[in-house]
């Protein structure tokens, strides 16, 4: 699978680099035509990025959003009430960051939502997990946690946070070993610039997560259909 991202802040889609919101580089106004494009690609990975850093939030635009696309929706989901909003709105999954070392709220997020609409963010920077808009490092490794946290939702997302918008590839061989510790579905995302890449990851049984190469034009939305489906 290969899923557009939608990151945003302030109302409008942006991109930043590592993460941080000094380094913007570009910013999209019109978030629904933006939508409608990356929806002939697949299910699209929204994020408010504000949520994230816990200075508002983008909530009218993620449920006007959920009743036209299909998404998926994480940055700042940290309790049990707000992913439940989400999920009656037509958001496909939710997706945990912040909360997801915490299996007491884990299990009460359970105890309401099947584990088929939770996905788990693993975002990482230099091979530790970091939460609260990748501000907040944990000590945590992700190849030592992923296991653990399999009976609380059904897939992984892994964000290489040092190379996100930097578009030069991702971390193969950490991609390598954390897929051959899990056998849910594994989504990549920081760094994928180019359709070899995709196909590398493919190949390899990961998803991918674009960002900067669609927004920059570096790979094309006709190209991006065409590698889907040939034919």
């Amino acid at each position: 699978m290969i899923y557009c991202s939608i990151d945003l802040m302030d109302g409008k889609a942006v991109q930043l680099v590592q993460g941080k919101a000094e380094n913007k580089t570009l910013e999209v106004l019109d978030v629904i035509e933006l939508a409608l494009k990356f929806s002939k690609i697949g299910p699209i990975h929204v994020i408010d990025l504000d949520a994230a850093l816990e200075q508002g939030d983008n909530r009218e635009i993620i449920l006007n959003l959920a009743k036209r696309f299909p998404i998926r929706v994480g940055g700042g989901i940290r309790t049990v009430e707000q992913a439940q909003e989400y999920l009656a709105a037509g958001v496909e999954k939710v997706i945990i960051g912040s909360k997801a070392l915490d299996r007491t709220f884990l299990e009460r997020l359970l105890s309401v939502v099947p584990k088929e609409k939770v996905i788990i963010a693993l975002d990482s920077f230099r091979d530790e997990i970091v939460i609260r808009g990748w501000k907040e490092k944990t000590r945590v490794r992700a190849e030592d946690i992923i296991q653990i946290l399999e009976p609380y939702c059904s897939e992984f997302l892994y964000t290489q946070v040092e190379r996100e918008g930097l578009m030069q590839g991702p971390d193969f061989e950490r991609l390598k070993k954390l897929r051959k510790l899990t056998d849910y579905p594994l989504v990549a995302a920081g760094g994928i610039s180019s359709l070899d890449e995709i196909a590398m990851l493919q190949r390899e049984g990961i998803s991918s997560v674009l960002g900067m190469a669609l927004y920059t034009g570096k790979i094309k939305d006709a190209e991006l259909i065409e590698f889907l489906d040939p034919n």
